[in-house]
């Protein structure tokens, strides 16, 4: 278990508005509704409320400012590399057994490579914010995993959709290799594309079918740390704050991307009717 003592970089973010925009505090403070005795206070490095938190940064937002968007590629250039971690209530310390059983590949610390990856997993949290680590992986057993047969099959399995098959030679095999492994890398499975998986599994399309229709589905890789010595890698560097505003717009495009899905879905099962079905893979 590995403690995290991020917080806002609110005290900073407010002195990067006034130099951007060349105002003061009385006029931050006309604009964006917070006292001057409160901005006062931030300036000390006090903490501060949600309130004030979400003022400031929808102002932020609604001027435009992409300011969480910004700070990734901006550290992204500073340090080699860099991982993004959304939490629905804020993290105080991160553990391998944080998540749920029935996560993609088990128990671990999930992460991703981009901070939008991070926001489509919590924007329907109000309390949710995003977290950004730095890490090395020298010395770490490393599983890694491409839009393959495998990565679903090693998904349906930890999700408890195989069914009759999760004895099988191949599956063990697999989860052998996950579960000897510090830290697995594969490509992200949120719920639209298990949903396609569990079709699968349930025998209703074929392997062909669910691959193409997810490979169509590009979110990335995301990045699991199974044990305590690839937590001892991570350093965190900044925890930040999502506003309504901007979580509304995530769940807008999240909604279009469902759409997508179910077109890519439906054109897979024109174009590719001869792959095998789950039950003629585990023979």
């Amino acid at each position: 278990m590995i403690k995290v003592d991020c917080q806002y970089k609110i005290k900073e973010d407010i002195e990067f508005i006034l130099e951007s925009e060349k105002i003061n505090m009385s006029e931050l403070s006309d604009r964006t509704k917070i006292s001057r005795t409160t901005l006062n206070e931030i300036k000390k490095a006090r903490k501060t409320t949600k309130e004030v938190y979400e003022k400031f940064y929808a102002y932020i937002y609604e001027n435009r400012y992409r300011i969480n968007s910004v700070k990734e590629e901006l550290i992204k250039e500073k340090y080699q590399k860099v991982l993004f971690h959304g939490s629905k209530k804020g993290l105080s310390e991160i553990s391998v057994l944080g998540a749920r059983d029935n996560c993609d590949f088990g128990k671990g610390f999930y992460l991703g490579e981009t901070y939008n990856q991070a926001v489509a997993f919590v924007c329907e949290n109000r309390d949710s914010s995003i977290y950004s680590f730095n890490y090395v992986s020298g010395g770490l057993k490393i599983k890694e995993f491409d839009c393959s047969l495998e990565w679903m099959i090693a998904i349906c399995y930890y999700r408890g959709t195989l069914g009759a098959y999760k004895d099988n030679d191949k599956v063990k095999r697999i989860v052998g290799e996950i579960e000897n492994s510090d830290i697995v890398i594969a490509p992200i499975a949120d719920n639209k594309m298990f949903y396609i998986m569990a079709q699968f599994t349930d025998g209703e399309i074929n392997a062909d079918v669910a691959l193409h229709s997810l490979s169509a589905s590009k979110l990335g890789m995301q990045y699991i740390f199974k044990t305590e010595k690839a937590l001892e890698k991570l350093v965190p560097i900044e925890k930040y704050y999502l506003c309504d505003l901007e979580r509304e717009d995530f769940r807008r495009l999240l909604n279009e991307r469902s759409y997508e899905i179910d077109t890519k879905l439906k054109l897979a099962k024109r174009e590719f009717k001869t792959g095998l079905y789950i039950e003629e893979l585990f023979v």
